[in-house]
């Protein structure tokens, strides 16, 4: 199929309009400016030794509150200026080199413990600490280049704290613009599933990889607007894309609580497939609504014309014609499943109708109140305490194995260059640091594309040097390339090592007049510690997923159950929606997303290590099932008046929590709890029995001359077939989830 070429376009718009491409600039200038001024004072030394603070505070610049973007890039400023103070020193003495090698990259490294920004507060440590072998240059002291790396780290954080003034909105705006587009790819994606012929496992893992992008891009968007709120207040912009992550947030939960039973769909429409693609195609065109409108976000332009109510009203003259032209009686299975995926495609509608609302700055009737107690609950708050550092003391724990791992593979990368005398050695540290990451999968990732961008990037440089030996063109491709290495690093790493390759070859080529020797070198050395990464994670302890995957899969599923006791406890009660209800589905969406996460990342692991995939397939898939279910089961209570909760009910979900219960029960080697389950039988029984009932009740009327239905009828028509086929799914889920989970024990 071939790509649109306005595609294309709009990529190349949306990328030079990323804050990844923004934070580029910002880096390279305030790299460039101090290098130009001081070499043009004759003080060149100083202006590397403030570009490198630059260079090492840059990563922990990430998405998020602003006083954690402060916090951040201070704290890798601090770390780098102090990682390279000790490293410089220790390193003087040659007995002392292989020790303070081991011990600091070692003891900065298992700081990420405290979490994602934390490990890139590191990352400035350790390449602090690699870049004090580099020697490139020796003119000032170590103490005052160590002042000059913290000076640098304050000065990039002064640039894009001026920045972040200057377009203080734009990382809001390109969030939300990529999680409108998540969004709508997820939309396609079950619409794809829908009309799959067969189970796709594919299609089944694409959705699995945006669902946990879109926890990732929520999680973010909570951390902004939530603390942005509560530092200035309510203001206009901050209320109204909070009302809009709120919309986005209640459209995966929608998308989640429509699961669609497949089988039953394509079995309830196989004459009327033509039906069934229309409801489809108008998913589709919600779809790409959603995206137009964080098109238009990305680009800065207009909003696009809003043709969703004119579809809807065509979706809605479908529905009615699909009625009248049908017998009830032996239709009434598709009429109730189609009525269901009308309902959710028009709660669908009002949410991207609120969205192009809000932001044509039209009047909004939705009002929220926060309390600030119930907010900060919602917020993932890190703990930094010192018992973080000493549970984690022992071999159990991944980051402790990884930091051992990884102090170890530096010691031997620094004796092969020190062995061999290898030019730039520390090129080879720098690579096994930038490479190697905690999971086996990961790193054979990005060793492949590190090798492969760097074997392009030096090819390209070799053709550049025999076409031009002409130190301005070196120099401008060398900003340039730095400039998209950095832009790009997030987002294709293959890419971005081609241009990283390009900018420290260049770089070097203003330095020293032998470019190809600079070029071989670059290339052996990056070889070397992509192959010492590789093979570092493969034999020296590697923590294969297969060794904690009980405990993932346990902790999904106790999300699952709290989630499925919430909407019990609520169907009772039906009173205002508690804290605890949103918090239990928050964290079950989370959950899911560590156990697809941790799936995915087993599937590239060695074939000899993913270990019952074909059952870890299943049980992820049975648990996103069950969560998907649950979340019908509770949205449907939650925007329908239904009638009390019966006893029936009571029976088939007390019976699911015994089997979710005994099913973590068997992952965490404890007793399993056995219960008949004759009282689901009966409950099962009555619940179909009021459905006939009301279904007989529906043709009696009908047969009288009542062609259209009561509102209220269809309500506790609906609820019946919803609520009793939800219920028959999740205790069916349940069972296969405890025979797969027994097939790992």
């Amino acid at each position: 199929m071939t790509i649109p070429f306005t595609t294309y376009q709009n990529d190349l718009i949306k990328f030079f309009r990323s804050t990844d491409f923004s934070k580029a600039i910002v880096l390279t200038v305030s790299i460039v400016i101090p290098i130009i001024i001081f070499s043009n004072i004759g003080n060149l030394e100083i202006g590397i030794s403030i570009a490198m603070g630059c260079l090492l505070s840059s990563p922990s610049d990430v998405p998020g509150s602003f006083k954690h973007k402060v916090y951040g890039i201070l704290a890798a400023a601090f770390l780098g200026a102090l990682s390279y103070f000790s490293a410089g020193y220790a390193a003087i003495l040659v007995w002392t080199v292989i020790p303070m090698l081991f011990i600091m990259i070692f003891s900065i490294s298992y700081l990420s413990i405290y979490g994602f920004r934390a490990s890139l507060v590191t990352f400035a440590g350790l390449l602090a600490v690699v870049l004090s072998f580099a020697n490139l240059s020796s003119g000032i002291e170590i103490w005052q280049k160590s002042i000059l790396i913290l000076a640098g780290g304050i000065w990039y954080l002064l640039i894009s704290i001026s920045w972040y003034f200057i377009s203080p909105q734009r990382a809001t705006e390109q969030l939300l613009a990529e999680t409108m587009e998540i969004t709508a790819d997820y939309l396609r994606l079950r619409i794809k599933l829908l009309r799959s012929n067969q189970e796709d496992q594919q299609l089944q893992k694409e959705l699995f990889q945006l669902q946990t992008d879109l926890n990732e891009h929520h999680e973010t968007l909570r951390d902004i607007l939530i603390r942005s709120r509560k530092i200035s207040g309510s203001s206009g912009y901050e209320r109204k894309r909070l009302l809009i992550f709120i919309d986005l947030v209640d459209m995966l939960e929608l998308a989640m609580a429509h699961p669609i039973d497949y089988e039953k769909m394509r079995k309830s429409f196989k004459n009327d497939e033509e039906t069934l693609n229309i409801f489809g195609d108008f998913t589709l065109k919600l779809a790409d609504q959603l995206e137009k409108i964080g098109l238009a976000m990305h680009k800065h332009t207009a909003l696009p014309e809003n043709k969703v109510p004119e579809n809807f009203k065509n979706l809605t003259q479908t529905l009615n014609r699909f009625r009248s032209r049908i017998n009830i009686e032996e239709k009434r299975e598709a009429m109730l499943l189609l009525r269901n995926l009308f309902d959710y495609q028009s709660k669908q509608v009002q949410k991207i109708n609120n969205i192009d609302r809000i932001l044509r700055n039209l009047e909004s009737k939705k009002n929220i109140f926060f309390k600030e107690k119930e907010v900060q609950k919602f917020l993932t708050q890190q703990d930094y305490s010192i018992k973080i550092l000493l549970t984690n003391l022992n071999f159990s724990s991944a980051i402790f194995r990884h930091s051992l791992r990884l102090a170890l593979v530096v010691v031997v990368g620094y004796l092969i260059g020190d062995y061999f005398s290898v030019q730039n050695s520390y090129w080879i540290l720098l690579t096994v640091v930038v490479i190697m990451r905690p999971n086996y999968g990961l790193t054979k990732q990005r060793t492949r594309n590190r090798i492969i961008g760097t074997l392009i990037g030096g090819a390209i440089a070799i053709g550049i040097v025999f076409l031009t030996q002409n130190a301005i063109v070196y120099a401008v491709l060398g900003i340039l390339s730095l400039t998209l290495a950095f832009s790009l690093i997030q987002r294709n790493y293959t890419t971005a090592a081609i241009f990283i390759t390009l900018s420290i070859i260049f770089i070097y080529a203003l330095l020293q007049p032998e470019v190809l020797n600079v070029i071989q070198f670059r290339v052996i050395d990056t070889l070397i510690g992509a192959g010492l990464a590789a093979l570092g994670n493969l034999i020296l302890w590697p923590k294969w997923e297969f060794q904690d995957i009980h405990h993932v899969i346990a902790s999904s599923i106790k999300a699952n159950l709290e989630y499925l006791d919430e909407i019990d406890s609520y169907y009772h009660a039906k009173k205002e929606l508690p804290l605890s209800y949103k918090l239990a589905r928050k964290k079950a969406f989370i959950e899911m997303g560590n156990l697809s996460g941790a799936f995915q990342r087993m599937t590239q692991e060695p074939k000899s290590k993913q270990k019952e995939l074909t059952v870890l397939y299943e049980i992820v898939g049975l648990n996103h099932t069950f969560l998907t279910a649950s979340a019908s089961l509770g949205t449907y209570i939650r925007t329908h008046p239904t009638t009390k909760a019966s006893s029936d009910f009571e029976a088939y979900t007390k019976s699911i929590s015994v089997k979710l219960h005994n099913c973590v029960n068997i992952l965490e080697y404890k007793e399993i709890e056995e219960k008949p389950d004759d009282q689901v039988s009966e409950a099962g029984k009555s619940l179909h029995k009021k459905f006939d009932i009301l279904a007989e009740e529906r043709d009696t009327e009908i047969k009288a001359g009542k062609e259209k239905i009561d509102k209220e009828m269809r309500l506790r028509l609906q609820e019946a077939h919803l609520v009793t086929g939800q219920l028959e799914w999740l205790l069916d889920i349940s069972l296969k989830l405890k025979d797969n989970v027994q097939k790992l024990s």
